[in-house]
């Protein structure tokens, strides 16, 4: 209480002291309450690598104070690498200390847009969001870092109504403005590259935002040599046919510079894949699926992290090139044990799908493909139509190579059902994927019907849908390429020759690829070109080992 007769000067004083304190204790009140409002991440950072916690070397400068740069780099470290929950709890860890460091709140808005995977759930997007409001509202922040957090500001602004792909490309621009007005600050170019790499289209041909992001990514790699994020996205943007060669020296050493990352341990292998280099695609998944399992046990987790079955993917499709089908089978057999992934999303849908139709397609075991089931049965396969689509293409070849035409063609009703809800959920990418899954199904149900002049245009024009677009970052590849249908379907009707060139061509997309391989030696020795069927016999035998057990269309032709 203010005691009367005090001097007015110090009474004055005294109120305004108050006064202040209040604004003070309410403005961190209100904060506290909205930090709360996040729910973010806690925990301590887990780590499965090295002891000494490995992600690469990260240099941010912010403005906050020196007591949580060293974490903030740390962060950022593993957001390069992908680790976005141990990000967002390293970021938290600031809030934690210093709650006005504006720029926590833009680190845990960025874990929580992960741009080159599954797009952010709605619990995701709304806390991603709310970061954003808190960073923007706070005062002490220098004209660099409100710059950064605008960025990402322009990837969540109006979330509810703007399709992710179009809120990839505000962020693109965003952070092509914030890297011309910073053109030394190294982190604003390289976080431009994995916006231009996120933005690209991925029916481009041309490439032209993968190609920018590569040419700055390279021109800042010699002076920041273990920098995760320059060797991730140059994988990430080298990801193609064309260009995968020029990210091979960035996959040999990743591994080395983050390996204590789950992701990086696998991520070389997306360009060991492309390049058809099984034995360091397997060693790549085998480390990155160990790392996954450890990460599992140590997170408490009642079940899998969603981090092993993405590795086990890869690791079917690289044992299956190289005809291990026994090693290949085990990982099926493996994954029927799994019923809990955390979390549930967009990878381990496909990676549930993918593993056994790829072993039963590749070995062109149709019996087991029609008759495939769906595991787990639990799952939330309504959310994941695409992937869905992959078990009834599955089973629909099967059934067509058996000669059942109805369960085809029942078959072939589910895919146009989850093609319309795909189109319905304006997901263009995906619905084209399942567009050329039933073009492939029509054209095997039109051979089938004895309609041959329509099942070669259905397929060809199924092979030239594929070639025109890209692969999802996602997966290792196609459960089966459509050009390599398409020699397929030309050596069933005793054509060699058009053969031969189908399965050339997609060998070119598909390279070391073992039916493709086999498919171009069967091909060439049937039109008696010799020498050609030397070579890829040759090719063959440096691929797999030969003198295991052939596939089943190598003694019966059951194609």
């Amino acid at each position: 209480m203010i005691k009367i007769g005090r001097p007015i000067h110090l009474v004055l004083f005294t109120l305004i002291t108050l006064t202040g304190f209040s604004c003070s204790e309410k403005k961190q009140s209100l904060l506290q309450a909205d930090i709360n409002e996040l729910n973010l991440k806690r925990g301590a950072l887990i780590s499965c690598g090295p002891k000494d916690k490995q992600f690469g070397t990260v240099q941010f400068d912010i403005s906050c104070s020196r007591k949580v740069k060293d974490e903030f780099n740390l962060a950022l470290s593993l957001l390069h690498s992908f680790e976005y929950d141990e990000a967002e709890k390293a970021f938290t860890k600031i809030v934690d200390v210093q709650p006005e460091c504006a720029m926590s709140y833009w680190g845990i808005a960025m874990s929580n847009f992960h741009p080159l995977w599954t797009p952010p759930s709605v619990a995701e997007l709304k806390k991603g969001a709310k970061a954003i409001d808190i960073a923007q509202a706070l005062t002490e922040k220098t004209e660099r870092e409100t710059d950064y957090i605008n960025a990402i500001a322009s990837f969540y602004d109006h979330w509810e109504n703007i399709d992710h792909r179009t809120r990839c490309q505000s962020f693109e621009r965003a952070m092509e403005k914030l890297q011309a007005k910073y053109p030394n600050d190294k982190e604003a170019s390289i976080f431009y590259a994995l916006a231009l790499d996120a933005a690209a289209d991925p029916a481009d041909k041309t490439y032209k935002k993968q190609k920018k992001a590569g040419s700055i990514l390279s021109s800042i790699y010699p002076n920041e040599p273990n920098h995760p994020g320059i060797i991730h996205y140059l994988i990430h943007t080298y990801d193609y046919p064309e260009l995968a060669y020029l990210a091979l020296p960035a996959a040999r050493k990743y591994a080395s510079v983050a390996p204590s990352s789950a992701h990086a341990l696998h991520m070389p292998s997306h360009i060991f894949t492309r390049l058809g280099l099984w034995d360091e695609c397997i060693a790549s998944n085998q480390a990155s699926i160990a790392a996954a399992q450890c990460y599992a046990k140590s997170a408490g987790m009642n079940g899998h992290w969603d981090e092993e079955l993405h590795g086990l993917d890869y690791l079917e499709y690289a044992y299956l090139q190289k005809k291990e089908n026994d090693l290949a089978k085990r990982q099926w057999d493996y994954l029927n044990t799994i019923t809990k992934v955390f979390p549930d999303n967009f990878k381990v849908a496909y990676a549930f799908a993918a593993v056994p139709s790829r072993y039963v397609l590749e070995n062109k075991l149709w019996i087991e493909a029609a008759t495939l089931k769906i595991h787990p049965v639990d799952f939330p396969w309504q959310d994941y139509p695409w992937q869905k689509a992959i078990l009834h293409f599955t089973r629909l070849l099967g059934n067509v190579h058996l000669g059942k035409l109805d369960s085809a063609n029942t078959e072939l009703k589910s895919l146009y059902q989850l093609h319309s809800d795909l189109l319905a959920q304006k997901d263009a990418y995906k619905a084209n994927q399942v567009q050329i899954q039933i073009t492939i199904a029509e054209a095997w149900i039109k051979l089938q019907e004895a309609n041959i002049k329509e099942a070669i245009r259905l397929m060809s024009l199924a092979a030239n849908m594929e070639d025109s677009t890209e692969k999802h970052p996602v997966t290792p590849g196609e459960v089966l390429p459509a050009r390599e249908l398409l020699g397929d379907m030309w050596l069933q009707l005793n054509k060699p020759q058009k053969a031969l060139e189908a399965y050339e061509a997609d060998l070119q997309k598909h390279p070391n690829r073992y039916n493709g391989l086999y498919g171009a030696y069967l091909s060439a020795t049937k039109t008696g070109d010799q020498q050609k069927a030397n070579y890829y016999y040759q090719q063959l035998a440096q691929v797999a080992d030969l003198t295991k057990p052939v596939r089943l269309e190598q003694t019966t032709m059951r194609y």
